[in-house]
C-alpha cells in the first residue's frame, strides 16, 4: 500500500487533551438471556487516536465494536458518537468487516464506491472519490478486477477504500489484518499509521495479537474474560516515527508486549 501524504493540518495546542469522540456509558449486553457478554463498559474514545480492543477470545471485543457502530443494540447503558446517542448505524461512522463484506458480482471500483451510493451520491462524483482511496491503497490498475481475481489482502484493501470513501469521522476494524500472511499483515500495520497521520480519522481495532495492539495503539483497552468488564487501559508510549523494524526491536515495544501478555496469562492458564 502506496500511501502519498496529503496535508490535513488539524492545529491543536501542545497541552490540549483529546478530546473525546465517543462516550461509552453503562453498556451492558447479554445473549440468549443467560449468557453475558459485556457487563458494565465506561469507555471514553478520543478524537484522532488509535484505540485496540484487546483480550481474550469471547471477551465481547467484536460485540462492543457493533454496539459503538449501531449494528447492534445494547440490553442497557448508552453509547455517544460527538455527543449524539448512537441508535443505529451513521454516516460519522463506517465499518471494515473482518470477512471483507464485498459484493461478488461488482469490480473493485464499484465496491470501494457502494457506500456512496447508498448515500445518493451522483455516480461520477463517488467514483472519482472511489477512485481517489483506491490509488491511497494501492491498488491503482485493479479498478475493473472482481473481487474473486483478488488475494485476501487485496479484498481487505478494497474495503478499507470504501471505508475512507465515505468520509466518516470514526473507522471501526474487526480484525483487519487477520486473512492475510505475516509480511503483509506489518504492511499493512505500518501503512496504517501513516494513513491515521494523513486523513486524520479515529480508528477503533478489534485485534487478538498483542504485538499489533501494541505497535498500532495509542490507547489499548484489556477487556477481561466473559463476562467482557474493562481490566486495564494502556497508553503505549511508543514513538512511530522511526524505522518500523527498529521500533519493534525496541526495548519498550518488547517490554511492554511482555506486561500485557503477563497480564493476559491468567486468563488463558
Amino acid at each position: 500500500m502506496n500511501i502519498r501524504p496529503q496535508l490535513k493540518e488539524v492545529p491543536m495546542a501542545s497541552n490540549a487533551r483529546p478530546e473525546p469522540i465517543i462516550e461509552i456509558r453503562g453498556i451492558h449486553k447479554t445473549y440468549g438471556g443467560s449468557v453475558v457478554a459485556l457487563k458494565d463498559i465506561n469507555l471514553e474514545l478520543f478524537r484522532g487516536q488509535m484505540t485496540s480492543l484487546l483480550g481474550p477470545s469471547g471477551c465481547g471485543k467484536t460485540t462492543l465494536l457493533k454496539i459503538i457502530a449501531g449494528l447492534l443494540d445494547a440490553d442497557a447503558g448508552e453509547v455517544r458518537v460527538a455527543g449524539k446517542p448512537v441508535t443505529g448505524p451513521g454516516p460519522e461512522r463506517a465499518f471494515v468487516f473482518q470477512d471483507f463484506a464485498l459484493m461478488p458480482w461488482a469490480s473493485v471500483l464499484r465496491n470501494a464506491a457502494f457506500g456512496l451510493e447508498l448515500r445518493g451520491v451522483a455516480k461520477s462524483e463517488r467514483e472519482d472519490k472511489a477512485r481517489h482511496y483506491i490509488r491511497e491503497v494501492g491498488l491503482t490498475g485493479f479498478e475493473d478486477k472482481y473481487p474473486h481475481e483478488l488475494s485476501g489482502g487485496m479484498r481487505q484493501r478494497v474495503g478499507l477504500a470504501r471505508a475512507l470513501a465515505v468520509d466518516a469521522d470514526v473507522l471501526l476494524m474487526d480484525e483487519p489484518f487477520s486473512a492475510v500472511d505475516e509480511q503483509t499483515r506489518r504492511k499493512f500495520q505500518e501503512d496504517l499509521i501513516r494513513l491515521r497521520e494523513i486523513e486524520k480519522k479515529t480508528f477503533i481495532i478489534v485485534t487478538h495479537s498483542i504485538e499489533e495492539a501494541v505497535y498500532l495503539s495509542d490507547r489499548i483497552v484489556l477487556l477481561s474474560p466473559r463476562p467482557g468488564r474493562i481490566s486495564q487501559i494502556i497508553d503505549p508510549d511508543i514513538p512511530r516515527n522511526g524505522d518500523p523494524d527498529a521500533i519493534r526491536r525496541d526495548s519498550a515495544y518488547l517490554d511492554l508486549i511482555d506486561d500485557i501478555w503477563r497480564g493476559l496469562r491468567a486468563y488463558v492458564e
